[in-house]
């Protein structure tokens, strides 16, 4: 059981408490950043100090309702031809030739900006603008043109080296206090033309810092000072630096377009699984602290009781955001040559009704219940359900996370 929690349910310390907030919330958040700003961050450690327990509920309520339902729009850009198109295709999670995909082509295919929700969370969106390299680019005008304020950030694509108007535009991005990151695609072509033309000697780590460092050069030489390069391949965003990339815009997100944006970021390593795992367990924990402060707040409703069918809902929306729904797991089976009952053997995430049987909530949290009963008495039913469905929720959201890994490793394997 969470020690924070614990004491919150059993000591009722708020003073304690409140010194221990922001130290205990920075063990439990990604690597990336939490959900919470700073400025909630201070609001909920204030209340926690009063003990105005209202306040805290509040606060983390709102914080939570922003946070989930958050727009997130990515304009990306560049010159005609780079792969902007399959990019984003390649952040939406569909190939070419499936239905809402962007146009992709060997000639400059959009014309004017087009937008594309990802299929998965209809909130983010993201944005095909006309290359940067069509007759048509203005740097003075395009981003006028092109709806800049209705973007969170920018990405600018090339698939040799940037040019004198990819530089023109993030001056501009960056005067209008926006930010925008360089991404040089069809890396892998280039490794592959490298080691057909130079089979004795290719080295790839070297071209792959050749690469990076002619793409700073060119930027450099055309006045953006110190700009960070991530080298991807839109066919498999696996290699290179797309995990960094990742990385780099949840931090710089603000904390309440952070949990939009995690959840689509595929499950293409350990790393980004358990940045997920991380992004999740956080609400799990601040729903659970809600919740202890709606236990102590006289005629307020309390938390819900335990409820079997919203406890199996909550498993299905941990298996789809790590991308082992039902379908995608008849996808993988079809990818790997094996049968879905086959891969199924070798995931604990699908029997709903196995987890809750073998779930020892009751004789883990028996301590805790005494302890608050000899402190507040009764309650102790309320209580219990509260504590499992906390306990259940985590134990479902790591298992699903393992499966992912486990799934996750069978196709690297192969």
């Amino acid at each position: 059981m969470d020690q924070f929690i614990l004491s919150f349910i059993t000591k009722n310390n708020f003073q304690q408490l409140s010194s221990e907030f922001l130290s205990y919330y920075f063990t439990i958040i990604s690597k990336a950043g939490g959900i919470l700003s700073q400025e909630t961050l201070s609001d909920i450690q204030a209340a926690l100090q009063k003990g105005n327990l209202e306040d805290i509920v509040k606060k983390i309520q709102g914080a939570l309702v922003q946070a989930e339902n958050a727009p997130l729009d990515v304009a990306v850009t560049g010159q005609s031809g780079t792969g902007k198109s399959s990019f984003i295709n390649a952040l939406r999670g569909l190939s070419h030739e499936e239905e809402g995909t962007a146009l992709v082509g060997i000639v400059e295919t959009t014309m004017e900006k087009t937008p594309y929700q990802h299929p998965k969370y209809p909130k983010v969106t993201f944005w095909d603008l006309p290359g940067t390299g069509t007759p048509n680019f203005c740097a003075d005008t395009y981003l006028e043109k092109m709806g800049f304020t209705n973007y969170d950030f920018f990405i600018i694509i090339s698939s040799t080296r940037f040019t004198y108007n990819d530089a023109l535009l993030a001056q501009k991005i960056k005067s209008m206090g926006k930010n925008f990151y360089f991404v040089r695609t069809k890396v892998d072509n280039d490794l592959y033309n490298e080691k057909i033309s130079k089979p004795t000697s290719f080295n790839e780590k070297k071209v792959l810092q050749q690469i990076r460092d002619n793409c700073l050069a060119s930027l450099q030489c055309i006045g953006v000072p110190d700009p960070h390069i991530f080298l991807i391949s839109n066919f498999d965003l696996a290699d290179f630096d797309f995990q960094k990339l990742e990385e780099t815009l949840l931090k710089e997100l603000p904390a309440h377009k952070r949990h939009t944006f995690m959840l689509l970021v595929p499950c293409l390593s350990d790393a980004a699984i358990e940045m997920k795992r991380d992004f999740l367990k956080e609400k799990i924990w601040l729903d659970a602290l809600k919740s202890s402060a709606l236990a102590f707040i006289p005629f307020m409703p309390y938390i819900s009781g335990f409820d079997l069918p919203e406890q199996e809902k909550c498993l299905n929306l941990y298996r789809s955001h790590f991308g082992l729904g039902d379908e995608a797991i008849k996808n993988v089976a079809q990818d790997l040559g094996t049968s879905v009952q086959e891969l199924s053997t070798s995931m604990k995430s699908l029997n709903f009704w196995l987890l809750v049987k073998e779930d020892d909530t009751v004789g883990k949290l028996k301590a805790c219940l005494e302890s608050f009963s000899s402190v507040k008495g009764g309650l102790l039913s309320l209580v219990l359900q509260f504590l499992k469905a906390y306990h259940l929720r985590m134990k479902f959201l790591d298992t699903v996370a393992d499966d992912a890994k486990v799934i996750l490793h069978k196709i690297l394997k192969r």
